[in-house]
């Protein structure tokens, strides 16, 4: 790591930073542009947790000096930053895309449980691909641990592709719920935005699968991540486990909204259905 401080405060910084814990060789360097520089070699090899533990004590040791206006920068410094920026990120990001997300379903779709129910269905998935990308990271190619920044970009991406599937399919199944009822509804949805999204889904995953082929491990772990994750949600989770969902929760589905009710809460004196039938309801 390298620490720049003023050139007043160089030989305080120094005999600082030699006393702290996991320092290997401190060594003062040139002086210009009205800063001084210290060459810091830590004990512990590069980008690893002692490392950075050694990087926070100097930057908390040098820091304490007035007017040294010490600043540690470096390469290892610099993943530690992104690493704890990235971190503080996903804990602003994820949450706020969610309730976004949540939000605009709720308008789409007006219910409560079926928007709750489409983006488990998301955060299931992309659990699922990015447990599985890991594994093939890990085990297949060999790569040491997973960039910091992937997973709140594979996020963003799938998030963005898996709601915009299940968008179509739950905004048809809507539809085709008013005539037909929640079972017919969803079956005809599913037979209707199946082709489309499942081509859809196909060619994304093709295009960010050519980031694999790039010399960089990051752009190879997002290509690989996003692409498997859209494929689980365009081949299996828009296919199988919404459908499946819907049909189990039947009607309830849309609650509070009146396609949740039975045939006699509604108005217009419908007559009340056997317990498995569901109603044929107009807007």
């Amino acid at each position: 790591m390298t620490i720049f401080t003023r050139p007043a405060h160089q030989e305080r910084v120094l005999d600082i930073v030699k006393d702290t814990r996991g320092v290997a060789l401190a060594i003062p360097e040139q002086t210009s542009g009205g800063w001084a520089n210290i060459s810091v070699f830590p004990k512990d090899a590069p980008d690893t947790v002692a490392e950075y533990d050694t990087i926070k004590r100097v930057r908390t040791a040098v820091h304490a000096v007035s007017g040294a206006e010490a600043i540690v920068g470096g390469p290892s410094a610099e993943n530690l930053d992104t690493e704890v920026t990235t971190k503080r990120d996903e804990k602003l990001v994820i949450p706020l895309v969610l309730v976004v997300v949540l939000i605009v379903l709720g308008l789409l779709l007006r219910a409560v449980l079926a928007p709750l129910v489409l983006m488990s269905t998301v955060i299931v998935s992309f659990a699922a691909a990015f447990g599985g990308s890991v594994f093939v990271f890990d085990t297949i190619l060999g790569f040491k641990g997973i960039d910091s920044s992937v997973p709140l970009l594979a996020f963003l991406f799938l998030v963005a592709l898996g709601i915009d599937y299940n968008i179509f399919l739950a905004g048809r199944a809507r539809e085709e719920t008013v005539r037909l009822g929640t079972r017919e509804g969803m079956l005809r949805a599913l037979s209707a935005t199946g082709g489309v999204i499942t081509s859809a889904g196909l060619v994304l995953a093709a295009t960010f699968a050519v980031l694999v082929t790039l010399p960089l491990v990051m752009l190879i772990e997002v290509g690989f991540l996003v692409a498997f994750g859209v494929l689980l949600d365009a081949l299996l989770v828009r296919s199988v486990l919404v459908p499946a969902l819907t049909l189990l929760i039947g009607r309830r589905m849309w609650w509070p909204s009146r396609l949740s009710r039975p045939a006699a809460e509604l108005p217009g004196g419908q007559q009340p259905l056997a317990d498995d039938e569901e109603p044929a309801l107009q807007r």
